[in-house]
Order: C-alpha cells, then sequence, then structure tokens
C-alpha cells in the first residue's frame, strides 16, 4: 500500500482512504481511494502471488479533463492499466470519475 500512496501522491490532489473524516472533506477536486478486493494468483489453497484491487474516486465539481489527465497520466507512467468510468453524483452535485486497476499486493 506504501507504493500506492507514493502513485497517488504524484497527482497533486488531495487525497484520503476510502472517505475524509466528517467535516474535513476538502473543496473539489479530491481523490478517495480503497482496496476494496483482491485478486491473488493461488492454488492448492496457498497464495502465490497477492494482487489487490485498486478503486481511485476522483471528485470534482464539474466536468475537469485536467484533473482527470493528471490522474491519467500517472497511472500510465507506471504503467498501469486501468478502467475508467464516470458518474453524476445529484445528492452531493459532484462528478465522480473512477479508475480501476490491480497492483501486485
Amino acid at each position: 500500500m506504501e507504493e500506492l500512496v507514493k502513485i497517488i501522491e504524484e497527482m497533486g490532489i488531495p487525497f484520503a482512504y476510502d472517505h475524509f473524516a466528517e467535516g474535513e472533506s476538502p473543496d473539489p477536486p479530491f481523490i478517495c481511494y480503497l482496496i476494496p478486493n483482491d485478486d491473488n494468483f493461488a492454488a492448492d489453497g496457498i497464495v502465490y502471488y497477492k494482487i489487490d484491487a485498486v478503486r481511485i474516486e476522483l471528485y470534482t465539481d464539474f466536468k475537469d479533463p485536467e484533473t482527470e489527465n493528471k490522474v491519467t497520466a500517472v497511472l500510465e507512467s507506471h504503467g498501469i492499466f486501468y478502467a475508467r468510468t464516470e458518474v453524476w453524483i445529484e445528492e452531493e452535485k459532484l462528478y465522480e470519475v473512477t479508475f480501476e486497476f490491480e497492483i501486485p499486493g
């Protein structure tokens, strides 16, 4: 996870694991990241290679291709293949752009 934090720091966007504490969320843009599960390589009940599934959620209050490009540029500079999705969260009045990928655990 230390390597993942270094990668996210390179993006230059405030971030927290899973969520910011109540009342401590910065103004957008900001990132929440989490490791919701793993996809380990295993056989015969033994894990041979640990793989973490990672989700980086970028929140912005307007469509912000420049900030999205910061995230993708850092991921691509580390050779990370990612899947990207986007949704408008009406209740929060925020765009959520999600980048999902796997890294060694």
